[in-house]
């Protein structure tokens, strides 16, 4: 251990870093597709409309999932007990999403194939929910993870999980999901924005101020609620760099807990005002036809919501409302010191080249997407 140059304290901090910087880089990236497939009924009146539409993220949906396959595999390789709870606790969850995901390539592939409105448009709800489902069950599980999720570990650390699936849709929970949607929405609405004209364009600046202001008002109203709910404190301090052991520690649920790290470092505080005060940048640049410019608006409030969340919970990666003393945190989850420091290698060389790639492929692809264009390219949706 004496020749990795990292200890394990700062190798474990680097990957919760780094596990939120690929959250964010989803949510970014296949969120603003998954918004764009959401708000498809609702700015697509026309067949052309719609293939417009589709052809926005058609290009570059299969890229920008490359992220939740990024965030799946980093979970699976620097923290395992975090991948074994929730992967099986939230199976039916997981599974719905998967089925959602799916449904997008198909979408895509088989619209095309039969000209008869009624094939299209059955296709085109597809592509709806396979934006909405995983936009909210995203949010949901955010949710239950501020809730505590139902799990414990026996004396040998095999785990138990005591929930289903219809005991996450609790309000709160449910609550977390339509921030998550709303927020989603005003991202996609953005991309459109930017990449259409025409009518197409104008509702999609209508309907994304709508969910800029909904995301900050129900952001707030979120933040509210998470004041007055039971969060999880450690009641003593951890060996940071000791064995990843998660029932070596005491912990305690309590009121009001999640805001014990906001009056710990008050200037994380800018990050619940940057996810509101995005949001609302949002809408006023969408009224204002600067598409551009909301895009990165909406951008930032993602990045202000998500690491509002994080950081309230930190050091918790998955408390337990059965057991406290199973919370999972970053400090006994994780993966062993020298696993970690070849993960960072292979991340410090390949995470480059995906921004590099993904740079690259949007500067191709830049410009608005019309008719005309979708008439002279064969591959074209």
């Amino acid at each position: 251990m004496d020749t990795i140059p990292l200890d394990y304290a700062t190798l474990r901090l680097i990957w919760w870093l780094l596990l939120g910087i690929l959250l964010i880089g989803f949510a970014v990236m296949d969120g603003f597709d998954l918004g764009v497939a959401t708000l498809l009924p609702a700015v697509a009146r026309t067949d052309e409309e719609r293939r417009i539409v589709l052809n926005v993220i058609g290009p570059v949906w299969e890229g920008n999932q490359v992220w939740l396959i990024l965030g799946g595999g980093a979970i699976f390789a620097a923290f395992p007990p975090l991948y074994a709870v929730s992967f099986s606790g939230f199976y039916i969850a997981m599974f719905l999403i998967l089925v959602a995901l799916i449904l997008r390539p198909v979408g895509f592939k088989f619209r095309s194939k039969v000209p008869d409105p009624r094939w299209r448009a059955v296709w085109d709800w597809a592509l709806f929910a396979s934006g909405l489902v995983p936009s909210l069950v995203f949010g949901v599980a955010m949710g239950n993870v501020l809730l505590g999720v139902p799990f414990h570990f026996d004396d040998t650390l095999r785990v138990y999980y005591e929930g289903g699936l219809f005991g996450l849709l609790t309000p709160f929970a449910l609550l977390c999901g339509l921030v998550s949607v709303a927020m989603l929405l005003m991202h996609g609405a953005g991309m459109l924005a930017m990449k259409t004209s025409g009518a197409v364009a104008e509702r999609a600046r209508r309907y994304g101020s709508i969910a800029a202001i909904a995301t900050a008002v129900l952001f707030v109203i979120g933040g509210i609620w998470v004041a007055r709910l039971d969060g999880y404190a450690l009641q003593v301090a951890m060996d940071t760099a000791g064995p990843s052991n998660p029932l070596a520690k005491i912990a305690v649920a309590k009121p009001g807990a999640w805001m014990d790290n906001y009056a710990r470092w008050p200037v994380t505080w800018l990050l619940p005002a940057i996810g509101v005060a995005g949001a609302l940048l949002s809408a006023v640049l969408l009224r204002a036809g600067r598409a551009g410019l909301a895009f990165l608006a909406s951008s930032a409030s993602i990045i202000g919501i998500i690491l509002t969340e994080g950081f309230a919970t930190f050091p918790f990666l998955l408390p337990s409302s059965t057991q406290a003393g199973s919370s999972l945190t970053l400090w006994d989850a994780s993966s062993s010191h020298m696993t970690l420091f070849i993960m960072l290698l292979a991340t410090a060389f390949f995470l480059p080249i995906v921004l590099l790639y993904t740079a690259w492929v949007f500067r191709v692809l830049r410009g608005k997407v019309d008719g005309d264009g979708m008439g002279r390219n064969p591959n074209a949706y």
